[in-house]
Order: C-alpha cells, then sequence, then structure tokens
C-alpha cells in the first residue's frame, strides 16, 4: 500500500515540475556539435577577411620619421615685371575699295587673298564716256581760249584810240569787262578739263596701302557705283600689324613712369592657351581714358608681323614688360607654402630637418618668385613634399641627387605663364 501511494506522488510531482526530457538519441547530439564547429569557423573566417589592416603611424606624428622631399637652392638673378592683358590683332589700315565714278567694271587684276604693294592696280572702269567728256572739255577751252585772245587784242587798240581822244572811255571800260569774262570763262574750262582727267585716272582703281586683299565682291561687267555698300573688296594692311590690349588702371602710373622716362617697352604676344609665342612687338601708345565700366585702359602695341603670326580680329594674350628688377633673391613658385604665418618657405637645416620660415614675395616671373625679406642666395627650400612637413621635421632628399646635400636647380622662367 505505501508503494502504490509513493508512485502516485512521484507522479504528481514530475506533472508540477516537467524536468525536460534528455536527449533521446547520441546521433542527435553529433549533428549538433557538427553545426556549431561549423559556424565558429565561419565567423572566425569572416572576421579575418573583414577586420581592418594595421595602419602605420601618422607621419606627422611618428617622432623620428624622415620625409622624402625635393629641394632647390635659392638663387640670385633678374626678374622680369610684366603684366598680362588680353587682345585683339587690329591692322593699322582696313580698307574697303570702292570705285570713285560710275561705270561698267571691266578688269580685275587681283586674285583673292593675293598680296599688293601700295599703288599696284586692283581694277578698271570703261574709260570710253569719261575720254569723250575730256576731249568735248578740251575743245571748249581752245575755243574759249581764242576768244580770250582775240578781246585782249582788242582791248589794246581801245585803250590807244583812248589816249588819242579818238574813242570813248566807256567802250574801253566795256572791252576791259569782256576781257576778263572770257579769262574767267577759260579758268573754267580748264577745270573741267582737268575734272575729266581725274575721272580718266579714277577709271583705274589702284591700291591705296599695302597688305592682303579680300574675298572679291563684283565680278567684272557689273557696273558700278560710289554707293555700292560692299566695295569691290577689302584691303588689309599685315605688315606692321598692331594688338590693343587692356591692363588694369592700376599699372597705369608704372607705365607712364616708364614712357616718361623715354623707356622703350616691349610687348610679346601669345596665343589662346598663352603657351605659344607668336611675335615680340613694342608699346606705341596708351589711350586717353579709362573705360569706367571696368577699370581698365586699352594700350596698342605695333608688330613687324614679317611671318605673318598675327592675323586680324585674332585674340591673343599680351604680356607687356614693363621693368626688370636685377640681382633679386629668386626661389620657384613651388616653394612657397600659405598658411597661418602667410607666405613662408620650409628652409633645411644642415643637419636635415627643416624650419618654417616666413617670407614677403616680390614679382612673379613664370615659375619662379622674387622674395625681398627671409631669405637669401644660398639657402636651400623644399619645393616639393612640404604637405608632410612640420617645423623641425626630419627629411630625406633622392638618393640619386644624395642625401643632405643635394638640390633642385630652379626651374626656368616659362614667359607664358607670368602674372
Amino acid at each position: 500500500m505505501n508503494d502504490v501511494n509513493r508512485t502516485k506522488e512521484d507522479s504528481e510531482i514530475r506533472k508540477l515540475v516537467r524536468v525536460p526530457e534528455p536527449l533521446r538519441t547520441a546521433g542527435t547530439r553529433r549533428w549538433i556539435a557538427i553545426a556549431l564547429v561549423v559556424l565558429a569557423v565561419v565567423a572566425l573566417i569572416w572576421w579575418v577577411e573583414t577586420r581592418p589592416a594595421p595602419q602605420a603611424p601618422n607621419a606627422r606624428l611618428t617622432t623620428g620619421s624622415a620625409m622624402p622631399v625635393v629641394a632647390a637652392t635659392v638663387q640670385t638673378g633678374d626678374i622680369n615685371i610684366a603684366l598680362n592683358g588680353l587682345g585683339t590683332v587690329t591692322p593699322l589700315a582696313n580698307v574697303t575699295i570702292r570705285t570713285q565714278i560710275s561705270g561698267q567694271l571691266m578688269q580685275v587684276f587681283f586674285k583673292e587673298g593675293q598680296i599688293v604693294k601700295q599703288g599696284d592696280p586692283l581694277a578698271e572702269i570703261d574709260t570710253r564716256p569719261y575720254q569723250l567728256a575730256l576731249d568735248n572739255a578740251q575743245g571748249q577751252l581752245v575755243r574759249d581760249q581764242a576768244l580770250l585772245k582775240n578781246a585782249q587784242l582788242d582791248l589794246q587798240r581801245y585803250r590807244t584810240l583812248v589816249a588819242e581822244d579818238s574813242a570813248p572811255r566807256q567802250q574801253l571800260d566795256t572791252q576791259d569787262a569782256l576781257v576778263r569774262q572770257y579769262e574767267g570763262i577759260v579758268a573754267s574750262d580748264k577745270s573741267q578739263v582737268d575734272n575729266a582727267k581725274l575721272n580718266l585716272v579714277y577709271c583705274r582703281i589702284t591700291a591705296p596701302v599695302s597688305g592682303r586683299v579680300g574675298l572679291r565682291q563684283v565680278d567684272p561687267g557689273n557696273y558700278v557705283t560710289p554707293g555700292d555698300a560692299n566695295g569691290l573688296v577689302v584691303l588689309t594692311q599685315l605688315q606692321p600689324i598692331t594688338v590693343i590690349f587692356t591692363l588694369p588702371e592700376d599699372n597705369l602710373p608704372a607705365i607712364t613712369k616708364r614712357l616718361r622716362a623715354g623707356a622703350t617697352l616691349p610687348v610679346t604676344a601669345y596665343d589662346r592657351t598663352q603657351s605659344t609665342k607668336l611675335a615680340t612687338g613694342v608699346l606705341t601708345t596708351i589711350d586717353n581714358q579709362i573705360d569706367t565700366s571696368t577699370g581698365t585702359v586699352k594700350l596698342r602695341a605695333q608688330f613687324d608681323n614679317d611671318d605673318e603670326s598675327l592675323f586680324p580680329n585674332q585674340f591673343v594674350n599680351a604680356q607687356l614688360l614693363v621693368d626688370v628688377m636685377h640681382d633679386a633673391t629668386v626661389v620657384p613658385t613651388a616653394a612657397v607654402q600659405r598658411g597661418a604665418p602667410g607666405t613662408f618657405v620650409y628652409v633645411i637645416k644642415s643637419d636635415d630637418t627643416v624650419s618654417v620660415q616666413p617670407v614677403k614675395l616680390g614679382p612673379v616671373d613664370g615659375e619662379r618668385v622674387a622674395v625681398t625679406s627671409g631669405l637669401s642666395a644660398g639657402d636651400r627650400v623644399v619645393v616639393d613634399g612640404a604637405d608632410k612637413l612640420r617645423e623641425g621635421g626630419k627629411i630625406t632628399l633622392p638618393a640619386a641627387t644624395g642625401t643632405g646635400g643635394a638640390q633642385k636647380p630652379a626651374q626656368q622662367r616659362s614667359p607664358g605663364k607670368t602674372q
């Protein structure tokens, strides 16, 4: 009886506590263990592949690390003080050739694009009507000259008769007025003859200046008049030729000072990209007023243009050489840094460390700049790699140039980039 009661009590306890049943088989436990191992391996591989690579210590903060740089030696030389302006090639003469008389265009003596000299024939108008007008004017002149001669002889006779009291004074005065009338007619006839001769000259059209002719506007056989809008052809002078360019009004005092001193200021013309030199000339004049809308003044420079490298209406970059700074302290522009100290350079010391040296800059000439204070000739400055440096930082120079004493020569002047 006691055993039956104990069994019922155990059954009731198991129902209340609900103890989980153990895993039924050993095979199930083995598969779970394998799955856990596989998950662990996958997690390990993922961590190895995705973890960040170890970073090198910051070069700027690592004590004793040497930065590779390129150096240049501060030199003494001449710096060109030049001004750059935008300009347009403008011919000294651009002439639309028109006829000065009306008539039929008989001949054209030029080819399109031909270079002609002053006085060369360009075209001819029909001369026959004007030759007839000249002949008529000359005939009229001969007739009136004969009448004048006869009137002068009669006047001489009347003077003799009046002196002998054989003729009245009034008749002498009338004859004298007739002579003066014929003299006026003869003078008018002479002007008609000259006008007819001039029209014959105008029938042959010649080049007023030397230059290149453009495209022909009228073909032979057409009737032309002085009022034709397009004319016969446009003639443009190419040698010499000028460039009109503009500069800020602030530069005007320096330019006028040099001109008043009698200096000849060279001007160099470069192409649109400011990389190719086209021609060299001289400044000839400055405009008489400043453009108030832009604050600029126009200048004209003249070029021989022997090789015809400058073409009318061509856009160019003009560089005006105002002065030359002699024996200036010169460094490459790449050496100059800008920051909290203002403009400065990294000077290389004898122990292969760098020091920040503030400098004052002068004129810029291409890839060189003048330094007015802060450096001396012979100093070495960093021209490449300065962005990685700090005060007192150690540096190394390329092996090809040695360590501690190698320098990179200062860059040669690039005129097209002068500021």
